[in-house]
């Protein structure tokens, strides 16, 4: 049964009001705060289902718009101001889910700018991060520069990436999970791309490769102290 979805404006000090989704099913026993990726918002279906999968796995979610993305700007937040909406949605979340274990991250972009927060400084409550395609590098551009700030990211990590993410070159995001030692864990999705969608001749569809990603992640934070 899916949990019935309560819409409010998250205030953002300094910088305004964006939308916002909180989905908390009555047997909710973790609260994720859910950032979108760069080029679509808290309401693409993407991130519905992801919210309605785990609502199923006991599983509240708290979704929010970048402040861009409500006002319909084409380019993504300076990460200033992408880092501050997650602090406010952080707070909110833990306001309104008092009790339950609270944990963050997100889609590509929404992910990457939680983790830049949190090794900033510390988010407060969040027992872990969880990363829906953790975006090491641009297109075509193998790097790991983007992953430097790891290393100052306190929490439990878990990167959910799958095996044909071009945003992700496996060769290079696995020596770095690794460096990170026992606090990050890296689950791969077969023949998943950057939404985790699979080829028709993987021999599974691309909701059998999300039920895998969430029954993975709905697990992990079973596991969080």
């Amino acid at each position: 049964m899916i949990a019935k979805a309560t819409e409010f404006k998250l205030d953002i000090a300094r910088i305004g009001a964006v939308s916002a989704i909180l989905m908390r099913p009555d047997n909710a026993r973790a609260c994720y705060v859910l950032a979108h990726g760069a080029g679509a918002g808290m309401r693409h279906a993407s991130m519905d289902k992801i919210a309605e999968g785990l609502s199923d796995r006991g599983v509240a979610t708290f979704r929010f718009n970048f402040p861009y993305m409500e006002n319909k700007q084409g380019r993504p937040d300076q990460p200033a101001v992408a880092h501050a909406a997650i602090r406010a949605a952080v707070e909110e979340a833990a306001r309104l889910c008092p009790g339950l274990k609270l944990v963050a991250g997100g889609k590509s972009f929404g992910g990457r700018m939680t983790s830049q927060a949190q090794a900033k400084a510390a988010l407060p409550g969040v027992k872990g991060l969880a990363f829906l395609g953790f975006p090491l590098h641009a297109d075509k551009k193998p790097s790991t520069e983007r992953a430097e700030h790891l290393a100052h990211v306190e929490l439990p990590m878990l990167f959910l990436q799958g095996t044909r993410d071009g945003l992700a070159d496996l060769g290079l995001l696995k020596p770095v999970v690794a460096a990170l030692g026992v606090k990050a864990t890296l689950h791969e999705i077969e023949g998943g791309d950057h939404s985790f969608a699979v080829l028709k001749k993987s021999g599974r569809t691309n909701d059998e490769a999300l039920a895998e990603v969430l029954d993975t992640l709905a697990a992990w934070i079973d596991k969080l102290a």
